[in-house]
């Protein structure tokens, strides 16, 4: 009898021991709006899920015992309630309030399992909807900036930014950090035509999310990177429905309009739900130039959830057109903002006068298409399936169609005609082109004054039509410990780089007249088709990658290994000299044009990736972590060069060596990161196109080797209720350690980036009122490789301000806002002239971009 009683006892003990527990609920916000995506996880384990469209959860544990179940999504504080596992279904409904822990946020990018900042043995920086609609108001670089490990330069305008990720050298935009729009590429060949990727898209406040993973493990999945990924998330229906609408004006005659909506499609029950955003915007742009900023974007989605997954279907469609801006004579030696003939501060060189100009060519009347600015039209339709094939099987396949009209018009920085000054008297005008005399007239007839100064300048009008398809599908297989993903990704680019460029002489005054030079000028044109270039460039990539995700008690693994083949075809057009007039003035009778004779190349590479990580939680609140990657990165196609016999140059990979030892520290109100990180890139194809003695481009390569090493530090203390601050500093040192062209190059910093950056934001939120201010430094940097001309540290404050009334007890508000970009109007030049490379010197007048001035935003955003 006793031997049976024991044995029903181990029987009934076994069942427990054994037994699951089911576990679900429903999380939400303050308004009661369902919050998807949300992480739910039993902590400290693998068991978890994430909330559907409504919010809700469930999943089951053979956890016994009493556990801790953790809530958390980025912008809100983590929630944690005591469970006790014994086989009893629970229920948890969470409401989750604003604010929280960045590093218990997760994280959506880079990876293939579910897990928060402080389990990825990466450095990783998010940022939520609201803070986006904070920081961005002109371009990527307003956002970027306050990312650490991030050069990012402004004073460009509301596109092309320059984007420097720890120390990695380049000539700008986005070279070794894509940017992706819900985890596919705007553009996945960099060089196919050199437009930076944000002139295919801007910000509206439909996105749910940003996140900038940086280091090599980035490498692995998707489209590949070798510094780090920039990453919008859209934000996706729900079953309640929701609509915020904008409107802004701002300095320079600025009007915005905004619109975010979501809900069901069909009926209560319904598992399709909607998002659609956009804006309408005109201005002048953040500088005045009399040539007009106007366009519109539109993008949705469609999500429908199956009983195993989910399909979406979303795309984008816009029509926009914005100014660029170049670097252009400021005073010698305090390099500020000139003073025009006019007496007046000169902003820019810009001018709407340059928008009439047109000559004849073998082609016919080409007429300058200046006035559109940096203007795209065009959009991509994406295709997102996840789906689960059980529970230790999942596929998560992406394709993207994309295409694009695409023009980059833009002022240059300069005449690039040899021996001339930037700015000149009339004599030196006349001298430094061999001229004996000449009368200088506005269009109109009307004589300049004899004292007035002279800018000549290019115009540099580019065509870039632009086509892509690219496939990203993943297979991620659960195997005890082990979350192993294999994965392909493939693209097919197609691009055209047309380029024009044509000189002109105009007065040296903001917003100039044209001027006109007897015997050498016809409406103010000095040189007709100065330079003229024809590439169409098409590129094929299939990469194979696979990759293990470890989750252990105390340590967290990832590993991988990545194999990328990249082919591209290049033709490139022949020029000849055409005599087009009989006016008797050689740049004027002769244009350079195309000659309809192509030269054509193919070249290909490959080469693979490597990539080891791993983190260590020394208790809840601290991880250690490190990681170590091999990679690569394939040169410009568009730099391909032909020789004699028509063969096109080697086409080699570029090595990159990445290696970071960090700690992540998050308890109560407090969290912060610190990581030790080192860079080493080999045969590194600089590019730098500088001027010619004619006035067109002469493509200067150098084959080199770099070495930067850094140390990051992050930190984020809510140190009173409804005060955060926070902030970022990044010390890092780099070299050039080996340059084929100029030996002397050797030990010399690398050109546009700083020693140091750093970041401080305080913020304040009542739920009422919301304040926040943000320093960001940038310290002083050399502007080119011979390290000859130095430009200072910038600083800039931005102020955002804003009060929330409450219109009804459904969660309807009004919010009232201001903002103030570069609220000391602080100065600062972000880049020499590239076009003068090592040649630039600091005389009497300095070739440099400025930062934009102080712009003041007033909005209104109304929710319901």
């Amino acid at each position: 009898m006793k031997k049976s009683l024991l044995a029903f006892a181990l029987f009934l003990s076994t069942i427990t021991a054994f037994s699951q527990t089911e576990i679900s609920g429903k999380v939400t916000d303050a308004s009661g709006m369902p919050i998807m995506g949300t992480n739910v996880i039993i902590k400290g384990s693998t068991s978890g899920a994430t909330t559907d469209f409504d919010g809700k959860f469930i999943f089951t544990t053979n956890l016994s015992g009493e556990q801790i179940l953790q809530i958390s999504y980025l912008g809100f504080e983590t929630y944690e309630k005591t469970i006790t596992c014994d086989g009893t279904a629970i229920t948890v409904n969470a409401i989750l309030s604003e604010g929280g822990n960045s590093l218990d946020t997760v994280l959506l990018t880079a990876t293939s399992t579910t897990r928060s900042q402080k389990e990825t043995p990466m450095s990783i920086t998010s940022i939520g909807a609201k803070k986006l609609s904070t920081v961005n108001t002109s371009s990527q670089a307003d956002v970027l900036r306050s990312i650490p490990g991030i050069t990012a330069e402004g004073g460009g305008g509301e596109v092309a930014s320059n984007i420097f990720v720890r120390g990695l050298p380049s000539g700008g935009q986005y070279q070794f950090n894509p940017l992706q729009i819900d985890g596919m590429p705007v553009l996945s060949t960099f060089g196919l035509n050199s437009s930076a990727h944000d002139v295919y898209f801007r910000n509206d406040i439909g996105m749910k999310s940003l996140e900038f993973v940086r280091g090599g493990s980035s490498i692995l999945y998707g489209v590949g990177s070798v510094a780090g990924i920039i990453n919008y998330t859209s934000a996706t229906g729900s079953s309640k429905s929701k609509t915020t609408l904008r409107t802004e004006v701002a300095s320079n005659s600025r009007y915005k309009a905004d619109f975010a909506t979501s809900g069901p499609l069909g009926g209560e029950d319904s598992n399709t739900f909607y998002a659609l955003s956009g804006f309408y915007r005109y201005d002048e742009g953040p500088l005045k130039t009399g040539l007009a900023t106007e366009g519109f974007q539109l993008r949705g989605n469609i999500k429908h959830v199956t009983d195993k997954g989910s399909i979406t279907f979303s795309g984008q469609w816009i029509d926009d057109a914005v100014q660029f801006f170049l670097p252009y004579p400021l005073e010698g030696g305090s390099r500020k903002r000139p003073t025009g003939n006019d007496g007046e501060e000169i902003f820019t060189l810009q001018t709407a006068a340059a928008s009439d100009i047109s000559y004849a060519t073998p082609n016919g009347i080409y007429n300058s298409p200046i006035e559109d600015g940096v203007a795209t039209k065009g959009g991509y339709f994406l295709t997102d399936i996840k789906h689960r094939f059980s529970d230790d099987l999942k596929l998560d396949a992406k394709l993207r169609y994309s295409k694009y009209e695409h023009q980059f018009n833009l002022f240059l920085d300069g005449s690039g005609v040899s021996g001339a000054k930037a700015v000149e008297t009339q004599q030196e005008f006349l001298d430094a082109r061999g001229l004996t005399s000449g009368d200088f007239t506005y269009l109109n007839g009307q004589p300049l004054a004899a004292n007035a100064l002279l800018f000549e300048n290019r115009i540099l009008d580019r065509n870039r039509p632009l086509q892509e398809l690219m496939a990203d599908i993943k297979f991620t297989k659960t195997a005890g410990n082990h979350n192993i993903t294999f994965g392909t990704f493939m693209s097919r680019s197609q691009g055209g780089d047309f380029n024009v460029i044509t000189n002109y002489l105009g007065e040296y005054n903001d917003r100039p007249e044209l001027i006109n030079v007897s015997g050498y000028t016809v409406n103010g044109v000095t040189n007709r088709g100065t330079a003229y270039t024809n590439r169409n460039i098409s590129s094929n990539k299939i990469a194979l990658f696979v990759a293990d995700e470890v989750k252990l008690d105390r340590w967290n693994f990832d590993y991988g290994i990545r194999y990328e083949r990249a082919s591209g075809d290049i033709e490139v057009e022949g020029t000849e000299s055409y005599t087009v007039d009989n006016t008797g003035i050689a740049n004027l009778d002769n244009v350079t044009w195309g000659n309809g004779s192509f030269t054509r190349g193919h070249v290909s590479a490959d080469d693979f990736a490597v990539v080891v990580a791993g983190l260590y939680k020394v208790n809840d609140d601290l991880s250690a972590y490190g990681n170590f990657s091999r990679g690569y990165f394939f040169p410009e196609l568009r730099g391909t060069k032909f020789d004699a016999l028509g063969n096109p140059s080697s086409y080699d990979t570029e090595k990159i060596i990445q290696g970071e030892l960090g700690i992540k520290y998050s308890k109560n109100k407090f969290s912060g990161t610190a990581a030790l990180y080192a860079v080493s890139l080999k045969d590194r194809r600089s590019i730098s196109f500088v001027n010619a003695p004619g006035g067109g481009f002469i493509e200067e390569v150098d084959i080199q080797d770099t070495s930067t090493y850094g140390l990051e530090g992050t930190w984020n203390w809510i140190f009173a209720n409804n005060f955060n601050f926070g902030g970022s500093l990044t010390y890092q040192g780099h070299e050039i350690t080996k340059s084929e062209a100029d030996p002397d190059l050797e030990g010399n910093e690398l050109r546009r980036q700083p020693n140091i950056l750093s970041t401080l934001a305080i913020d304040y939120n009542n739920s009422k009122f919301d304040a926040g201010l943000i320093y960001n430094y940038t310290g002083k940097k050399f502007a080119n490789d011979a390290n000859s001309i130095e430009l200072d540290a910038i600083g800039l404050a931005n102020l955002n301000l804003g009060y929330t009334f409450d219109l009804s007890e459904d969660g309807e508000t009004l919010r009232l806002g201001a903002q103030v970009f570069n609220l000391f109007n602080s100065e600062g030049v972000t880049e020499g002239s590239p076009r003068l490379g090592n040649n630039q010197t600091d005389e009497e007048y300095f070739v440099g971009r400025p930062v934009l001035p102080t712009r003041v935003f007033f909005n209104a955003t109304f929710n319901f």
